[in-house]
């Protein structure tokens, strides 16, 4: 299929896009596929006791480092004693072993049934103890545990906030039904929230993490609903005349800006979260859709064909203030701000080619992140280092996953399954 019949202009804004999938039903595997120029060398030792336990934490603290693309694991093996304790490393032998910084840890099991998990990571290069925690969990946590160790670990030795913990939502389809699906965000434990005959599109994390919105033309038509992931209670928030599509949450989660055509083509409205106060934020003479707050709150990026063309521009939440954003090619969409605000992540196309590119406001300088040729659905990490987008391998839908500098790249696959539509939630509070 065609990048034009698969994606034209007119069904992305009415959002009624419906993208063939294969069936399949697999958890994701992440694979990489380009990493960073210099990777950290570190080792990460097997904890003290976690044989004695089906699931031990240290080989997904060290999955989950080896994953972001900076860091490289040290082999572990050989070395006697080996250390469960941060007095119990010799830096002169990792330092020959070529690690700068070594993670140990011990599981031990209490009558209550819990079991306390301790870590410690080691800068064997300038010495010392770079972080030393202890954790009670229940067994079913030891997964979460590993991936906050992580993130942890990443903080101490990159200066940047971790997002092993953090989810992810995708849609997937299984024979004839298509599915929303939140996985942890290296691709394990993945859920089916909503599972339809109709086509499922646009799925958005709440800032909190407990809700996501998302499209669903179960009705046979598009209509935006909010999904509690606690409860499973979900309430169709936009069920207006002609298409309601585009879901995105105000930082504060009270609100969200959606994509209705009830008055006659497609314009921006935005809506108190449980659907009521609905308001048009301004008029337009064209087609206005996939609106994104920015992080303070105070403006919407969103992609219109006012001038022809489709292109990428801001509004005050108000109406106020329009301003075009991107004038290099004809074909901008789908803008994704970056959570500090400085910049924008979207969707160009060069030529036939769809890609992933990133924008710094200030400067106004473009970086193309992906090489297409079909690259779409970008969302960005909620620390800003990573994007995470849909593509295609082989007439399948794949997601991928790339720095913001372009240099780390993931490829994210479930065997034998199509899958679209990602979403990276936000921090877990």
């Amino acid at each position: 299929m065609s990048p034009r019949s698969r994606r034209p202009f007119l069904l992305l804004f009415a959002a009624l896009l419906a993208v063939p999938f294969a069936p399949a039903r697999a958890q994701l595997t992440i694979e990489i596929v380009g990493g960073a120029g210099t990777a950290i060398p570190i080792a990460v030792v097997p904890f003290e006791g976690e044989s004695n336990f089906p699931l031990g934490i240290s080989g997904i603290v060290a999955a989950d480092l080896a994953r972001s693309g900076l860091f490289r694991s040290v082999d572990t093996g050989g070395v006697s004693p080996r250390p469960f304790r941060a007095e119990d490393v010799r830096s002169d032998v990792w330092r020959g072993r070529g690690a700068d910084a070594v993670v140990v840890g011990s599981m031990r099991p209490r009558a209550d049934g819990r079991v306390d998990v301790a870590y410690a990571l080691v800068d064997v290069v300038r010495g010392g103890t770079l972080a030393s925690t202890h954790f009670t969990v229940a067994q079913a946590q030891f997964r979460a545990t590993a991936h906050r160790i992580a993130d942890e670990i990443y903080a101490k030795l990159t200066g940047d906030a971790g997002v092993f913990s953090t989810r992810i939502a995708y849609v997937a389809k299984q024979g004839a039904r298509y599915q929303l699906v939140v996985a942890d965000a290296d691709g394990a434990d993945p859920q089916t929230i909503v599972s339809t005959d109709e086509p499922i599109l646009s799925p958005r994390w709440s800032p909190d993490g407990n809700r996501i919105a998302y499209v669903s033309l179960e009705q046979k038509k598009p209509i935006v609903y909010v999904q509690n992931l606690a409860t499973g209670a979900r309430t169709a928030i936009a069920a207006f005349r002609g298409s309601n599509s585009a879901p995105a949450w105000s930082p504060d989660g009270r609100q969200l800006a959606v994509t209705l055509s009830r008055d006659g083509g497609s314009q921006l409205f935005l809506m108190n979260a449980d659907g009521t106060g609905v308001r048009r934020v301004m008029t337009s003479p064209g087609a206005d859709t996939e609106a994104s707050f920015t992080p303070d709150g105070k403006a919407l990026l969103f992609t219109s064909d006012r001038g022809g063309s489709p292109q990428i521009y801001r509004v005050g939440v108000d109406g106020g203030g329009v301003e075009r954003i991107t004038f290099e090619g004809s074909y901008n969409v789908s803008p994704r701000p970056l959570p500090d605000g400085k910049g924008m992540v979207y969707v160009r196309r060069d030529g036939n080619r769809y890609q992933v590119a990133i924008m710094d406001f200030a400067t106004r300088q473009t970086q193309v992140l992906t090489a297409g040729p079909l690259d779409e659905s970008p969302s960005v990490a909620p620390n800003g280092k990573m994007v995470l987008y849909a593509s295609e391998t082989g007439g399948r839908g794949i997601l991928n996953a790339v720095s913001a500098d372009g240099r780390v790249k993931q490829r994210i696959v479930a065997p034998s399954a199509d899958v679209r539509e990602p979403a990276w939630g936000p921090l877990p509070k």
